[in-house]
């Protein structure tokens, strides 16, 4: 079972120009004194940025490749404790090895945004 699963996030869109998550706030994902750990958002800019990276692969035919992360910059904005977060992925550049994802973070219902995030992932050949 991946953390993705484990942790409850939701896939509600995915596609090479679009990814959205979404996750509900629980104890699970919340740091002792009740707010959302930072971990969390980068867990979910590195999900929905790999799930739009490899909808490009795809896309393109490139079936013995897959796109991993190679550096995860993410600005923490906003503490939220409850609600529902959402992530949605944007590409900023779909190079041929390279791809540059933005990643918004906000919770569904104030549409606070709690964080930002920039993912850059390369190609690799997937060895069987």
């Amino acid at each position: 079972m991946s953390v993705a699963i484990a942790l409850g996030i939701k896939i509600i869109q995915v596609s090479p120009k679009l990814v959205e998550l979404q996750l509900p706030i629980t104890n699970a994902v919340q740091q002792p004194y009740g707010v959302v750990h930072g971990g969390i958002n980068a867990l979910l800019a590195e999900e929905a940025a790999s799930l739009g990276a490899n909808a490009v692969l795809q896309e393109d035919q490139r079936t013995k490749e897959a796109a991993v992360g190679v550096d995860l910059n993410v600005s923490q904005l906003q503490a939220v404790r409850q609600g529902i977060l959402v992530a949605q992925a944007t590409p900023l550049h779909l190079g041929h090895r390279l791809q540059t994802w933005q990643v918004k973070i906000y919770e569904q219902d104030s549409q606070i945004t709690t964080a930002f995030a920039t993912l850059r992932l390369t190609s690799q050949t997937i060895r069987q």
